[in-house]
């Protein structure tokens, strides 16, 4: 895991954008950028022009022996990171022999694999001198020749003595190289507060001093605790969005600028950057009637005292919205399916309830049709009654009459008159409806 994030922080660090643009061997293979362990990186130039891309490992040359790395960047960015890391294009660079073979490969690896039994062996050895050092880490040269001791001190140490001791006991080369408490975190690695792995273990290879001006600008809290890593120095994150936060606080209004208004003067309290508020108080040092306004609107106060005007209220006037405007969907008046959507809707209606109708009486000039039926003619006193077509006793029944009455008038040899309205003299039909009255003849 240890091996990933060190081969993952060099990539990281510097992206290739024109990477698949090809350029001429010159150009492209003539400086390379070669990445090593523990975010060492150097530049080596390559005279025989051998063919390279990012992730090649070649052997480079060492003093003494060659070391083994790998390429981290190649093309015109190389000339870019060399002006940013003030590296001279005429400088004297080391080259590059060749791409690394299986033979180089296996030979790195088994001088890796001795790292951490030296530098625990290295530690027992610099404690019994009683030097006040921490060996924190060890790294081979690819050979196994030569080995750089990394350390952390607070102040300076005379390892003269422990260099010829480490020198006798693995009979290597040795380098001592001195490292910060930032470095120290990167190579242990763990998580920070943000949730996340610490920046400095997973992509950061170089590190930037970190100021409390840095705080002071974001306008945070000044306290130790917070503002410090797990190296006990300032976090580098403070640096990431120190120059938005610069930028942005040019447009705020002063810290010492007091607004006057008709009522009192109010007195600058917070300030939130990003949202361009500032909020007001009428007491100069403790919270009293806090107002919250736009810097927009505390600068236009801040011009108008100064030509000796005073505003009633530091908050603007609201000036009322208009409605919404209301969004028509023109594209579906022109589907193919509206008007099948329209018959639908049409379908779902409920018809109104009819209301009931009033009764007929026998005063009423025309009497009432049955639907899709002839009128029938009544028969005068003295004429036989009309044969209706086929079986009339099959189609008509005889009148019921009511329990307890007689016919009136024709002395019961004759069709019974009812009163009108009566419905006794009807024949029997899906609809019972009224007959017209007696003696009349519909068709007037």
């Amino acid at each position: 895991m240890a091996e990933n994030i060190n081969e993952m922080r060099g990539t990281l660090h510097v992206t290739d954008w024109l990477a698949g643009i090809k350029y001429t061997p010159e150009d492209e293979t003539e400086i390379v950028q070669v990445l090593f362990k523990n975010t060492r990186a150097a530049f080596y130039t390559n005279p025989d022009r051998i063919p390279l891309k990012k992730g090649d490992w070649v052997a480079v040359e060492a003093s003494p022996g060659h070391d083994i790395g790998k390429v981290m960047l190649t093309g015109p960015l190389v000339h870019l990171q060399m002006k940013k890391s003030g590296t001279r294009r005429d400088a004297e660079m080391k080259r590059i022999f060749r791409k690394a073979s299986e033979q180089d490969i296996e030979k790195f690896k088994a001088a890796r694999a001795r790292e951490h039994e030296t530098m625990i062996r290295s530690r027992q050895i610099a404690a019994e001198l009683g030097l006040n050092m921490k060996i924190g880490d060890v790294e081979y040269q690819g050979d196994g020749a030569k080995a750089i001791f990394y350390y952390i001190a607070d102040e300076r140490v005379d390892f003269r003595k422990l260099i010829r001791i480490l020198a006798d006991t693995f009979k290597i080369r040795i380098e001592m190289k001195q490292i910060g408490a930032r470095q120290e975190a990167g190579r242990i690695g763990g998580i920070g507060p943000c949730g996340r792995p610490l920046c400095c273990s997973s992509w950061m290879s170089k590190f930037v001093s970190v100021g409390t001006g840095a705080a002071r600008i974001q306008d945070l809290s000044m306290n130790p605790q917070k503002l410090a890593g797990q190296c006990g120095k300032l976090k580098c994150c403070l640096n990431f969005e120190t120059d938005a936060y610069a930028e942005a606080s040019k447009q705020m209004p002063p810290r010492d600028a007091v607004l006057q208004t008709q009522d009192a003067d109010f007195f600058q309290f917070k300030v939130d950057i990003l949202a361009r508020t500032v909020t007001y108080s009428t007491d100069k040092h403790l919270a009293v009637n806090l107002v919250t306004i736009s810097a927009s609107r505390a600068l236009e106060i801040i011009e108008l005292n100064k030509q000796g005007l005073k505003v009633e209220q530091l908050e603007a006037e609201k000036v009322k919205e208009e409605p919404p405007k209301e969004y028509v969907e023109l594209v579906g008046q022109d589907s193919l399916t509206r008007f099948d959507r329209s018959g639908k809707s049409k379908k779902k209606r409920k018809a109104p309830k009819p209301e009931p109708k009033p009764q007929r009486s026998a005063e009423s000039k025309e009497p009432r049709q049955p639907r899709q039926q002839e009128p029938r003619q009544q028969k005068a006193p003295g004429q036989e009654p009309r044969q209706p077509k086929g079986n009339p006793q099959q189609k008509r029944q005889k009148p019921r009459r009511p329990n307890g009455q007689a016919n009136q008038g024709n002395g019961g040899n004759t069709a019974p008159a009812t009163a009108p309205g009566n419905g006794n003299n009807q024949a029997r039909r899906p609809k019972r409806k009224p007959n017209p009255p007696k003696n009349e003849n519909p068709k007037e």
